[in-house]
């Protein structure tokens, strides 16, 4: 799936794209609300994670102009600020869930796979088609009940293609799934 990281510490952006990559999410990370705003208008995105104390534009408001412009993506707030009177103010702004700094990335892996099945309208953590089952929490596919050896990249494929089997998926919106806007993508 892919996923929209708002957060200004660099060194947190940095290790959230990179695990969350590792995850098998396409992750498109970036400081500030602006880019934020200018990603969610251009891209497709599963979910966001905002951090509320953005410069600038504040994530809370970030969230307001995100709902307000359309965009229906679970967002899934990451903040130190940990008190019930926060945590209600960021969830009546438009988030749909809140973690606390610290945190544990399993737990966090865990909350976006409860908010991306959600929003699919999957509530099991399994996808069959026939003999094929795709487990979403632990990221694995078999055939005949065998395990398939995927990457990274074909198991994201074969998720997005799964959860989308009543539609016909264009080769541009699946390439955008797969890739961050940045990426060059081969034709």
């Amino acid at each position: 799936m892919k996923l929209l990281v708002v957060e200004d510490e660099a060194l947190l952006r940095h290790h959230l794209h990179t695990r969350l990559g590792e995850s098998g999410h396409v992750v498109e990370a970036v400081a500030d609300a602006e880019e934020a705003l200018y990603q969610a208008e251009h891209f497709h995105f599963d979910l966001a994670i905002i951090d509320l104390g953005l410069p600038g534009i504040s994530g809370l408001e970030l969230i307001g102009r995100l709902r307000s412009q359309g965009q229906t993506f679970p967002i899934l707030i990451l903040t130190a600020r940990g008190n019930w009177q926060d945590k209600v103010e960021g969830l009546a702004a438009g988030g749909d869930d809140y973690l606390v700094k610290p945190f544990q990335y399993e737990e966090l892996e865990a909350r976006l796979n409860a908010l991306l099945r959600r929003s699919s309208g999957f509530t099991q953590s399994t996808i069959a088609a026939g003999p094929l089952l795709l487990d979403l929490n632990r990221k694995q596919a078999t055939l005949d009940e065998q395990p398939l050896a995927l990457t990274a990249y074909e198991y994201r494929i074969l998720e997005y293609l799964m959860r989308h089997h009543q539609q016909v998926v264009a080769k541009d919106r699946l390439m955008e799934q797969l890739y961050p806007g940045d990426e060059e993508r081969d034709p």
